[in-house]
């Protein structure tokens, strides 16, 4: 049988990219991560409740900031390494960079999808790390006090010792298949004619594959075979990773979960094409967001 899915090309995938090393190595070292932070190319990303800095240029990047830019007491955690150049992000506020350099605090979203790639992806490493931070003050095992350790990749418990790390949720967002039509589908929170992929939180004891298929089925009733994985995509918001797949649909027969989707349609390549465009009768996601990679490639 001819695998439908067969040859497809993956387009470029938002919020992925980083040019930055992690050098995990470095960040589990405590001599290191000091000797980082005093070198004199050592720079911050300051995000102001979680909005990044960025500079007022028509052609906007991050406004990287100097240590004695950053609070001393401000949460900071290791980025990565820019070539040898440290680099670091800090939950602070921005007015200083804003008044003294210009700096403009711009929406995490809205930054993302106004810089390159490889700089919207530090925004979303960014945005993760220090959001999981501000969350996780209390050790849930015994709701002790934690402390940040490993430059900003763990937390431990100053009562029990117990250690936490960053977590990543993994959610499934797919293309249901057949005949040359894909499934979209509208929440009932969607702006105006906008339709995209569906997706859901993966669930505790299931496979990926399982995840699409439980997901395609509670929301539209769609039975599917054959779900093949494309690409992924970190989603800092909070913290997900949104794992783009696609599956062979075995009927066209729609049965909305009502609770879940307002409406949800088979579309053609033709009417994709269109609403990627922007000219269709329906609003495709926009390029940051890894359900218009996932059209895109659909549609070659």
């Amino acid at each position: 049988m001819t695998d439908p899915f067969d040859g497809w090309k993956v387009p470029p995938v938002g919020l992925t990219g980083s040019p930055l090393d992690r050098a995990d190595i470095m960040r589990r070292d405590p001599a290191a991560m000091i000797a980082l932070r005093s070198r004199p190319d050592a720079r911050w990303l300051v995000m102001e409740d979680l909005k990044p800095v960025l500079t007022s240029a028509e052609q906007p990047d991050i406004l990287w900031a100097y240590r004695s830019d950053v609070p001393h007491d401000a949460l900071s955690v290791f980025l990565g390494l820019d070539g040898e150049a440290p680099r670091f992000a800090a939950a602070a506020s921005g007015a200083d960079l804003v008044s003294d350099f210009g700096g403009r605090i711009v929406d995490a979203r809205v930054a993302a999808s106004q810089l390159p790639d490889g700089r919207a992806a530090i925004i979303a490493q960014a945005r993760s790390l220090l959001d999981w931070h501000a969350r996780h003050g209390f050790c849930a095992v015994c709701g002790g006090k934690t402390e940040l350790g490993k430059a900003g990749y763990s937390r431990s418990c100053l009562a029990c010792g117990a250690e936490h790390f960053p977590r990543t949720d993994p959610v499934v967002i797919m293309l249901a298949i057949k005949d040359d039509m894909a499934l979209v589908g509208r929440q009932p929170g969607f702006p105006k004619r906008f339709y995209s992929a569906l997706a859901g939180f993966v669930e505790p004891g299931e496979s990926l594959e399982e995840a699409v298929g439980r997901e395609l089925f509670e929301e539209a009733g769609i039975t599917v075979r054959n779900v093949r994985y494309l690409a992924s995509q970190p989603w800092p918001f909070p913290s997900s990773l949104m794992v783009a797949c696609l599956a062979e649909a075995t009927s066209h027969i729609i049965t909305l979960d009502t609770d879940e989707l307002e409406e949800a349609r088979w579309a053609s390549k033709d009417d994709v094409r269109a609403a990627l465009a922007g000219t269709g009768e329906w609003l495709a996601p926009p390029p940051l967001a890894i359900a218009h990679t996932l059209l895109k490639a659909w549609v070659g």
